[in-house]
């Protein structure tokens, strides 16, 4: 059960460099005391997690991943920031027992899924995943779930909107 045989290839090295990156930038997110910092180290997170999906042949994910969260989410969270006041407010007292305890919850949940991921069997692909998976995704998206693809669209027009209309409204109030 606790086979540790493993090749050590370009694929795997690129896999843990990536996969490290990506927890330190979602710990440092955490930690970090300034929200500027912790945007740049959610960006950080994010740009590891399309490498990931690079590493899994999934060009498409990694190109939306990129320009949709590292881009368009990072960039609006430091405009929103700069747009907002912040006063200096006085950092939280330690709770040395609380963080004690969320380590070994840490610790647990890491043993659970160890044991679980080892002990699964995982099938092989039933079919051969085509050579360029980004034009098959257009070409499905463009036939096949073209009216989903518009309603989305759509929905997502009056979200924005609707919160155009909301911040207007609030900003008429005295």
């Amino acid at each position: 059960m606790l086979n540790f045989n493993i090749d050590f290839t370009g694929e795997f090295f690129a896999f843990f460099l990536l996969s490290v990156c990506a927890i330190v930038g979602a710990v440092l997110a955490i930690n970090f005391a300034k929200v500027v910092h912790m945007a740049l180290s959610l960006a950080f997170t994010f740009v590891s997690l399309a490498g990931l999906f690079i590493l899994l042949q999934a060009e498409f994910v990694a190109f939306v991943q990129v320009l949709l969260y590292v881009g368009a989410v990072t960039i609006l969270m430091i405009f929103g920031i700069m747009m907002t006041k912040h006063q200096d407010e006085e950092k939280a007292r330690s709770r040395p027992l609380l963080e004690t305890l969320a380590a070994i919850g840490c610790l647990c949940l890491f043993g659970i899924l160890f044991y679980a991921i080892r002990a699964a069997s995982f099938p092989l692909p039933a079919a051969k995943l085509p050579d360029n998976n980004t034009l098959e995704i257009g070409k499905l998206l463009y036939s096949a779930y073209a009216i989903p693809f518009e309603l989305v669209s759509v929905l997502l027009t009056v979200a924005f909107i609707g919160a155009v209309a909301l911040a207007k409204r609030e900003e008429e109030k005295p």
